[in-house]
């Protein structure tokens, strides 16, 4: 039975090709998939076009590569990639210039080569229905169907001297919260790189248990990371970081963890346990603890107030491993991201909700509700919106209208002299043929012809004094979720963008600055029925530009900026250890990242927090050293104390790492095994 389906395969290997100095050169790899698989050829990660020097064709199941008036540059190795919906594969193929006799390709007066052409083995993503959901081969494919025996490399093969190059690149998953996520991918082996793995720019040791995951390496250049039980926050973008001394390579997938609703088992033994404990339902739903979350004491909130149509921010800071679950929530229901609610983990580790434009329905109690294993907690502020002195005498309402339609905002002023201004957001808009608008006695109209996907979003009309009166337009059309108006990330960062739209079956297509986007190794195209996801892996300044998704004949943008990374808070510092060898006193040890610049000056802060303590103090700090010894003199009470480290620079701070232990320090005055002093 043939496990993998209809997902492409090698027929035909490409043989090696020997051509002479300005002679043309035909590779040739034999394909068979269903569906009918696309086929491409690359060299050095850069996908070949037919045209000028190389022509591309096909005859039958043969897809050619030729190259025309061969240079010494053309010698080396070529990769013949082929993808369908069910898997992909690879081969790869070689060709050696040289001033002798011509030998043609599979032609009779060929010289006898004895090299075998290394086959880079197939890597089928299994794409069956598991719990509806995409899921891959378990890792065991990686030694069974890797390479056998050392690649012979042609004297004009000069990989060896390159920077690592990835063959397969990990895959996109979708799995329900408590299954397994496993991610595989291939390099070449000479030299062997050395691969790290991480999770929206951050090492897996800093962030995960060590339980919580593992990596691997097979023979053949196959590496894999698995993690177990997935929780929510496990969702993100994961690299693969190979490095060897030529430099460097980096290729990333999405991992999207699906919510699993609460329920009790069906099945039940007569002593009330479940009848499979291995069964996935209770691998599934057997992740943390149940506890009941804390009441809110209200008088106690912090108290917050804003003027109406300004930006009210809450953050929170919640360490632990394992890493929590946050739920932002407004009078006790949890709050979803949108155009006026922002909630992300910003670059210092807190936990983040951003409340845009205020209108005075805001008002109300915003609790960040932190969960884990281990247990729960919780962080209250009331929030009050300030109406302006001076009301409108009837404010704008929400409106809802769908795509190609004309919306129509409206409010009165509370006189007819007083002029208005409208907005979208932060842009100013101006009478044209997309808007229209209109002033009769005190009404201020608002009209939006044509509606469209972007239309979607928070209008208002400002009196001269600064009063505001705000509404959202929300757009009903293909594009359910849409783009966020602009992305600001810093270099060396991921810039992700999300959308979703009404149907699965759709043609969808990816732009930035007008141009179609085609995946790589640093560019990910995925779909995952309704939702489409687009990231850059390590994105640089020249990445900037405005980012297209478009759906049919509907389509959301967004504008991409990328910050000069020499003008950022500096990155975390990372491997943070403590070692308790010695009575009374632990010596922490932290290694600066590995990405972090050097040209702005930055300074190391350990603080330390007693248990049972919601401060955090500050105890060394330090602009060289990566290491302290913290001993029971450095504090006044005698209790167990736990220690983070960060990084500061002119331009902010990056985010804590925790030391994984806690250590009972007790006052030298206090402790029976110090010497008396004087």
């Amino acid at each position: 039975m043939d496990i993998y389906g209809g997902a492409p395969r090698v027929l035909g290997y490409p043989r090696p090709v020997i051509a002479q100095l300005g002679s043309d050169a035909t590779l040739r790899c034999l394909i068979d998939g269903d569906p009918r698989p696309d086929v491409i050829w690359e060299r050095k990660n850069v996908q070949i076009e037919s045209g000028g020097h190389y022509t591309l064709s096909e005859e039958g199941k043969s897809y050619l590569l030729t190259i025309t008036e061969v240079t010494m540059q053309d010698a080396g190795q070529y990769i013949c990639k082929a993808k369908n919906s069910i898997g992909e594969t690879y081969a790869a193929a070689s060709l050696k210039v040289e001033e002798g006799a011509l030998g043609q390709e599979g032609g009779r007066g060929q010289p006898q080569v004895n090299e075998e052409t290394r086959l880079i083995k197939e890597c089928a993503e299994l794409r069956g229905p598991v719990n509806g959901h995409s899921t891959m081969q378990n890792g065991g494919h990686g030694k069974e169907n890797g390479p056998k025996g050392e690649q012979k490399r042609d004297d004009n093969d000069t990989s060896s001297d390159e920077k690592p190059r990835f063959l397969i690149k990990p895959l996109s998953l979708r799995v329900d919260r408590g299954e397994d996520a496993y991610f595989s991918c291939k390099l070449w082996e000479t030299p062997l790189p050395e691969v790290t793995w991480e999770k929206d720019g951050k090492r897996l040791n800093d962030i995960f248990e060590s339980s919580h995951f593992s990596v691997s390496e097979q023979e053949g250049g196959w590496f894999q990371l698995r993690i177990y039980r997935t929780r929510m926050p496990d969702k993100g973008v994961y690299t693969c970081r190979a490095t060897n001394c030529c430099g460097e390579a980096l290729a990333g997938a999405v991992l999207l963890v699906e919510p699993v609703p609460e329920r009790v088992e069906s099945k039940m033994s007569s002593n009330g346990q479940s009848n499979s404990p291995s069964s996935p339902k209770h691998r599934r739903f057997g992740l943390s603890k149940v506890t009941q979350e804390p009441s809110v004491d209200v008088s106690k909130a912090k108290k917050f107030s804003v003027a109406e149509g300004k930006h009210a921010k809450f953050r929170c800071f919640v360490t632990g491993k394992p890493k929590p679950e946050i739920i932002w929530k407004k009078d006790g229901v949890p709050l979803e991201p949108g155009r006026r609610h922002l909630i992300f983990e910003d670059r210092e580790g807190y936990y983040t909700l951003k409340v845009l434009y205020c209108k005075v329905q805001d008002t109300g109690l915003y609790v960040c509700a932190a969960s884990n294993a281990l247990g729960n907690t919780l962080s209250a502020v009331h929030l009050s919106v300030k109406g302006s002195a001076v009301r409108f005498r009837r404010p704008l309402k929400d409106v809802e209208v769908r795509e190609r339609d004309v919306a129509v905002l409206e409010c009165e002023v509370p006189e007819e002299s007083v002029q208005a201004t409208w907005y979208l957001e932060d842009q100013r808009l101006m009478p044209s043929s997309k808007y229209g608008m209109e002033q009769k006695g005190t009404r201020r109209r608002l009209t939006i012809r044509d509606v469209a996907a972007d239309d979607d979003g928070v209008y208002f009309c400002e009196m001269p004094d600064g009063a505001k009166s705000i509404a959202e337009l929300t757009v009903k059309g293909t594009i359910v979720r849409k783009l966020p108006r602009k992305l600001e990330v810093m270099e060396g960062e991921n810039g992700v963008f999300c959308v979703e739209v009404d149907n699965d079956d759709m043609e969808v297509h990816w732009f930035k600055d007008g141009l179609k986007l085609k995946e790589t190794h640093q560019v990910i195209l995925k779909s995952f029925g309704k939702t489409h996801i687009l990231v850059f892996i390590n994105v640089a300044h020249h990445d900037s530009g405005v980012v297209t998704f478009v759906a049919g004949k509907s389509k959301t943008s967004s504008r991409l900026k990328v910050r000069a990374s020499r003008h950022c808070p500096p990155i975390c510092p990372v491997e943070a250890t403590m070692d308790m060898d010695r009575p009374n006193s632990a010596l922490l040890t932290w290694v600066p990242a590995p990405n972090s610049q050097t040209s702005t000056r930055s300074i190391f802060v350990v603080e330390r927090q007693e248990a049972g303590s919601q401060e955090w103090l500050k105890c060394f700090t330090s602009e060289t050293a990566t290491s302290t010894e913290i001993t029971g003199d450095s504090v006044q009470c005698e209790g167990n104390y736990r220690f983070r480290v960060c990084c500061i620079n002119k331009y902010g701070r990056s985010g804590h790492v925790e030391f994984p232990k806690v250590v009972h320090l007790v006052p030298w005055a206090k402790d029976p095994m110090s010497p008396q002093r004087l």
